[in-house]
C-alpha cells in the first residue's frame, strides 16, 4: 500500500464518518426533543439517567455517562449483562435508561428492556433503525441514521459509534441549557486539574500585588520602569495616571525593541515608549476568562482594574503553571 493510498483510504473514512454524522443531524426531530423531556422530569424527581449497552456500545456508554455526570445531570452506566446478575438493584423508578445498541437487535440488551420497566424506569432507545426490537420496545425511540460503515466489512461500529456518541453530547449540552447549569456548578464536579482551578479561582486569586506588580506613573522614566521590574520579578510595568488609573503597560518587550537601533532611552519617559490602551480584565473575573484572552491575543501580561478602572494587580502567564491554572 503507498502512502498516497493510505492518504486517501483515512480521507474516505473521515468523509464517511462525516456524512453519516450529518445525516444523523439531519434526523433530529421530535424525538430528541421527547427524549429531552423525559431526562429534564427524570433530573425534576432527582432520579439517574442509566445509559446501557453491549461490546462498543458499553464503550459509548461510559463515556456518555461521564459527559452527563460532568455537566449537571447525574448519571450511571449499567453493564447489562451485570444488571440481570444483581446490579439492577442500583436502578429505581425515578430513573431512565438510555438504552444503546445500533442494530436494535443486541439480545442482553434487549432482555434488560422487561427487566428495566419492572423497576419502573422510563426507556430510551438510540438505535440506527426504528422499526428495530429495541426501537420498539422503548418509550422513546432516538433514531441515529448515519448509514454505513466505514468499515470495508460493514461490521466494526465506525460511523455509527462517532455519531451515537455526538448524538449523545448533543443530549447533555441541551441539558446543560435547559437546567441553566452554569460554570460554578461545572467547577465543583471537576475539583482536580487545571480545569477546576481555573473555574473556581477569581482573577484575585492569581494575579501580582504589592511588592510583586511593577507599578510607575507616567512621568518615570524608563530607567526607573526597568529598576521596578527587577524588584518585582516581573516581564512588564503597569503605567499608572495620578489618580491611579490605567495609562498604559510597559514590557520588556517594548525595551528591547525600542534599543535595538542604539537608541539610549533610559532616561526619557517611560510615557513615550509604553502601549497605550492596553488588554486589561476586571477584578471580579474567573481565571477561565484570563486563560482565553491570554490564548486570543497572543499576550503575556493583563492588567487588573477595578470598577472605575483604577490599576489593583497583574496576571503574568508565566505565574499560571506555578499556579497550577494551565
Amino acid at each position: 500500500m503507498t502512502e498516497a493510498e493510505m492518504l486517501a483510504r483515512a480521507r474516505d473514512v473521515f468523509d464517511t464518518e462525516l456524512e453519516g454524522i450529518a445525516k444523523t443531524r439531519d434526523s433530529l426531530g421530535a424525538a430528541f426533543v421527547k427524549s429531552v423531556k423525559l431526562l429534564l422530569a427524570c433530573m425534576e424527581r432527582e432520579g439517574i439517567v442509566v445509559v446501557s449497552g453491549v461490546g462498543k456500545n458499553l464503550h459509548i456508554a461510559e463515556k456518555m455517562s461521564a459527559i452527563f455526570a460532568s455537566t449537571g445531570t447525574r448519571s450511571i452506566v449499567l453493564n447489562p449483562v451485570q444488571a440481570m446478575h444483581g446490579d439492577l438493584g442500583m436502578v429505581g423508578a425515578k430513573d431512565v435508561l438510555i438504552a444503546l445498541s445500533y442494530s436494535g437487535e443486541s439480545a442482553e440488551v434487549i432482555n434488560l428492556i422487561p427487566a428495566a420497566r419492572r423497576h419502573g424506569l422510563k426507556v430510551i432507545s438510540m438505535v440506527g433503525f426504528a422499526e428495530s426490537t429495541l426501537g420498539k420496545l422503548a418509550d422513546v425511540c432516538l433514531p441515529v441514521p448515519c448509514g454505513k460503515e466505514a468499515c470495508p466489512f460493514g461490521m466494526a461500529p465506525t460511523t455509527s459509534a462517532a455519531a451515537t456518541m455526538i448524538m449523545g453530547d448533543a443530549l447533555a449540552m441541551v441539558m446543560i441549557d435547559a437546567r441553566k447549569f452554569d460554570k460554578a456548578s461545572y467547577a465543583l464536579n471537576h475539583p482536580a486539574g487545571a480545569i477546576g482551578r481555573a473555574l473556581v479561582l477569581k482573577v484575585t486569586d492569581v494575579m501580582r500585588t504589592g511588592a510583586r506588580l511593577a507599578s510607575v506613573k507616567e512621568e518615570n522614566t524608563v530607567l526607573e520602569a526597568l529598576m521596578a521590574m527587577t524588584r518585582a520579578g516581573a516581564g512588564s510595568a503597569v503605567v499608572v495616571d495620578g489618580e491611579g488609573k490605567l495609562a498604559g503597560i510597559f514590557t520588556d518587550g517594548d525595551f528591547r525593541r525600542h534599543v535595538s537601533g542604539g537608541s539610549d532611552i533610559l532616561g526619557e519617559a517611560v510615557a513615550q515608549y509604553m502601549t497605550r490602551k492596553p488588554l486589561f480584565i476586571r477584578s471580579d473575573t474567573y481565571a477561565a476568562e484570563v486563560l482565553k484572552v491570554f490564548e486570543q491575543k497572543r499576550i503575556d501580561d493583563l492588567p487588573v482594574c477595578d470598577g472605575e478602572g483604577r490599576v489593583v494587580g497583574l496576571v503574568d502567564l508565566q505565574d499560571l503553571p506555578k499556579m497550577k491554572v494551565i
